[in-house]
């Protein structure tokens, strides 16, 4: 099966830069359309951060990174016959030492995990989440919808995208999760908070949410990113 997620995890000008996506298109297209995603934002930021970078400025700097991957993947996606109809989610975090700056487009998520609670930071991109917001479906059916992975926002597909951005306090002991719905679709909040704290190494508890993920039936790809003031886990992917 084609892995059409990516993910990256590196330092860069005193700041941790954490990226995920999940492609969407046929023929290798997807794996394209992410590939240039996590590239592309990467260039834009090693261009536009600095290490006196404000609070404000670093929340400008990933906005325009995403919005110039976006109309970079567009181009491709509209030029190229092969790569028409493309596109990608995506879910980024810039850390500083008491502060995480997060910015998606998509259904891939971030969640915050302290001592007592998991909470999702990101509002998925979808049609079934639309529906949900204005009443029209539950939870209940939301979760079992035959559409419920329709995206109503991805990298790719349209000339301009809106990208979410925000910001949040960053405590001793708290993680930040980035992953595709590889993860979120297949193993519920209250495992993915449980498994998270049966292990002391982030490294290890990014295999357990994958292998969970797995284990449920999962056939999408997996793709874990796992950040704490101390410790970072590698961005782990099936293949």
């Amino acid at each position: 099966m084609l892995n059409e997620d990516r993910a990256v995890i590196q330092n860069m000008k005193g700041f941790a830069l954490a990226i995920v996506a999940d492609g969407m298109g046929g023929h290798q297209a997807g794996d394209v359309a992410s590939q240039m995603a996590i590239d592309l934002i990467q260039k834009h930021l090693e261009q536009s951060l600095s290490e006196s970078s404000s609070l404000e400025e670093c929340k400008l700097c990933v906005e325009e990174a995403i919005l110039k991957a976006n109309q970079e993947i567009f181009e491709v996606a509209s030029g190229r016959e092969q790569f028409h109809g493309m596109g990608t989610t995506v879910v980024a975090a810039l850390q500083t030492h008491d502060t995480m700056i997060i910015a998606h487009v998509g259904d891939s998520r971030a969640y915050k995990i302290d001592q007592s609670s998991i909470v999702q930071l990101t509002e998925d991109h979808t049609l079934v989440n639309e529906l949900l917001k204005y009443g029209q479906l539950t939870p209940e059916e939301a979760d079992h919808h035959p559409r419920r992975n329709v995206i109503t926002r991805a990298l790719g597909t349209d000339q301009e995208v809106q990208v979410d951005v925000q910001e949040l306090g960053w405590k001793e002991k708290e993680i930040v999760l980035l992953c595709t719905d590889g993860l979120s679709g297949m193993v519920d909040e209250t495992s993915i908070f449980t498994l998270i704290h049966s292990e002391a190494n982030l490294q290890k508890a990014a295999d357990r949410l994958v292998q969970a993920a797995l284990e449920a039936g999962g056939d999408d790809n997996v793709t874990v990113i796992l950040l704490a003031n101390d410790q970072i886990s590698d961005d782990v992917e099936t293949r």
